[in-house]
C-alpha cells in the first residue's frame, strides 16, 4: 500500500474530534487500527457505489432494460452497506470518512475510466473492483487487530459472502 495513502488514514483517525470514551473491551490501538480498515472498505464500497450509479445511468446497449434494473439492485445494496460500514466505525468510537475528498484519497480503487460502449464494458469494470475490494477484506481479515474484535471479524466476513455473491454475478454476464 502506497505510504502517503497509509499516512492519510492515520490522519483521519487522528484528528477525531474528543467525544466520549468507548469502554466495550477493544483496546484502544486495535480499535484504531480496525477503524483505519474499515474507513478504507467505506471509501471502496462509496467509490464502487459511485460507479454502479454512474454505469446505471449511462449504459446503452440492446440489454439495457435488464441491465439498468440489475444495477440497480446492485448499488441499492450498497448504499445499505455503506451505512453499515459507518455506522460499524461510530460504535467503535471513530469518526466515518463522509467527504468525496476523504473517499478518493482512501480508496484503493481508480473512478470509472471513461463511458463504455455496452453494458458488458461497465460490467467488467465492476467486476473487477468488486473482486478487488474481496481481496482487500480478506487481506483485513488476517490483522489481528481485526481478528480482536468479534463483532467486526464477523461482519466483515459475512460482507465477504455477499461480495462474493455479487462478484458471481457481475461474472455470469460476462460469460
Amino acid at each position: 500500500m502506497d505510504i502517503g495513502v497509509q499516512e492519510k488514514r492515520k490522519t483521519l483517525v487522528k484528528n477525531e474530534v474528543k467525544s466520549m470514551k468507548v469502554n466495550i473491551g477493544l483496546k484502544e490501538q486495535d480499535s484504531k487500527v480496525v477503524a483505519e480498515v474499515l474507513n478504507q472498505l467505506l471509501a471502496d464500497e462509496h467509490v464502487f457505489y459511485i460507479k454502479t450509479r454512474n454505469a446505471h445511468w449511462n449504459l446503452q446497449s440492446a440489454d439495457f432494460h435488464p441491465q439498468h434494473l440489475f444495477l440497480e439492485e446492485i448499488y441499492t445494496e450498497f448504499a445499505t452497506t455503506i451505512d453499515d460500514i459507518a455506522e460499524r466505525i461510530r460504535t467503535i468510537g471513530h469518526f466515518a470518512a463522509g467527504t468525496m475528498k476523504e473517499f478518493l484519497e482512501l480508496t484503493n480503487l481508480k473512478e470509472l475510466s471513461g463511458r463504455k460502449e455496452n453494458s458488458l464494458g461497465y460490467i467488467e469494470e465492476l467486476t473487477k473492483d468488486l473482486e478487488a475490494i474481496i481481496r482487500s477484506i480478506r487481506e483485513n481479515l488476517q490483522k489481528e487487530e481485526v481478528q480482536n474484535d468479534l463483532a467486526t471479524e464477523d461482519f466483515l466476513t459475512a460482507l465477504l459472502g455477499d461480495h462474493e455473491k455479487t462478484a458471481w454475478m457481475l461474472r455470469s454476464h460476462l460469460s
